[in-house]
């Protein structure tokens, strides 16, 4: 970056990026986008861990793909490929089902007035699925396309695009 400054953690980036680059302001915090991240944690993030964190291993390095399965499998107590045995991945997705319809349409709140979360404009908020559901998208275009049968997930992503049309 042009201020040689390196940090991590999506909400510290985007304190930094609103602060350093205000124009145009992109509003970081909402009580709507509060309440649609802490249930999409809550009930999508299962759904997205265990069809994504074991097909992620895929896009590595191989010293990557070991440090990753390392640290994965000791968290996790088993191995990755253990999350997809079986009918493991489809239970979990069914578990989540109505909470990430419910978040879909949490998302959609303010439709009238535009694609986003808020509206007509963008927030972090949706940033923050666009970034999730792309993630996903390079690992496992198939979990990708899951997310977008649900309602909400499709328009904020689309809406998104135009800001990840940069990728370096």
């Amino acid at each position: 970056m042009p201020t040689n400054t390196y940090m991590m953690d999506s909400v510290l980036i985007s304190q930094f990026l609103e602060s350093t680059y205000p124009d145009p302001p992109v509003p970081l915090t909402s009580e709507l986008g509060r309440e649609i991240e802490a249930k999409a944690r809550a009930m999508a993030g299962r759904a997205f861990r265990t069809s994504v964190m074991p097909r992620e291993i895929r896009i590595l390095s191989p010293r990557a793909q070991e440090y990753f399965r390392r640290t994965r499998e000791a968290s996790l107590g088993h191995r990755l490929e253990d999350l997809l045995d079986g009918d493991k991945e489809e239970q979990a997705w069914n578990a989540v089902a109505d909470g990430t319809r419910a978040v879909g349409e949490l998302m959609r709140t303010n439709k009238a007035d535009g694609p986003f979360v808020l509206g007509a404009r963008p927030s972090s908020t949706d940033f923050f699925f666009a970034g999730s559901l792309q993630s996903a998208r390079v690992v496992d275009e198939g979990v990708f396309q899951r997310y977008m049968k649900y309602p909400g997930y499709k328009e904020i992503y689309e809406a998104c695009l135009a800001y990840m049309e940069k990728k370096d």
